[in-house]
């Protein structure tokens, strides 16, 4: 398993930290973290067995990426990471619960896929999530793999109509025919339009600054509540300035 050094990528403030979890209770730590934030905050409908634990069929088989503050002693944030070698064993990759993948056969031996992405409400300033995708971007060029991807969520609380103008400012960023998904649950956004601007994820923003492709229509969650987009980022065609900033902040 690889190991982040954890002397490594630190924010003086607080003494913030990325590594991959190692032990089951840090891993039970980041999945209460994900309750927290998916049902107590957002409201979704989770199906783990234990309450306050955020835990599915895929979590056993998925590497867990944890923001650490030592002072505070505590997980404040996670990202957790299912490889295609994973994702063999458990049969499928979560995004094929809402997604024909079909037109990724070609690279699933390369396609990590991340998700269940959250950080704690008093650590959004921005600190934690570049640390994440430093992680992220070390996992990647030390274990060799060409392909990332994951489902980017939009709120439905407003019954989708944001989600539509929000997948309308993207679509000069969707895959060309050859890097197309299918969702299992089409949000018709087209009946959704309503001539209105929403304000775009910072996530989803930062996906496209490095230079993220948006695979298709978006797929509407039910247990979440949210419209999902499959984004893919080419670890060989992605921004060099962005990703050679978090590879470079993670070995600073």
């Amino acid at each position: 398993m690889l190991r982040l050094d954890t002397t490594q990528a630190r924010v003086r403030a607080r003494d913030l930290q990325v590594r991959l979890a190692t032990t089951p209770s840090e891993i039970r730590e980041a999945q209460k973290l994900r309750w927290r934030v998916f049902s107590d905050e957002m409201g979704a409908r989770l199906s783990s067995r234990e309450h306050g634990v955020d835990r599915d069929l895929f979590d056993p088989y998925c590497e867990h990426l944890i923001v650490r503050d030592e002072a505070a002693g505590r997980i404040v944030g996670t990202y957790r990471i299912l490889t295609p070698e994973a994702a063999r064993r458990v049969g499928n990759y979560y995004s094929e619960t809402e997604f024909d993948l079909t037109r990724f056969q070609h690279i699933r031996n390369r396609l990590v896929e991340i998700g269940r992405s959250c950080i704690d409400p008093d650590y959004r300033s921005g600190s934690v999530i570049a640390l994440l995708w430093a992680g992220l971007a070390r996992f990647m060029t030390e274990r060799g793999y060409d392909y990332m991807m994951g489902c980017a969520s939009i709120s439905m609380a407003d019954g989708g109509h944001a989600a539509a103008a929000i997948y309308q400012q993207l679509e000069s960023h969707l895959a060309p025919a050859e890097w197309r998904v299918f969702p299992r649950v089409r949000l018709p956004v087209e009946a959704l339009r309503d001539g209105n601007e929403a304000d775009m994820p910072p996530l989803i923003k930062g996906y496209i600054r490095a230079g993220a492709i948006v695979c298709g229509e978006p797929a509407w969650d039910p247990d979440f509540n949210t419209a999902d987009l499959l984004l893919l980022l080419q670890m060989n065609a992605a921004d060099s300035r962005y990703t050679r900033h978090f590879v470079e902040r993670q070995a600073a």
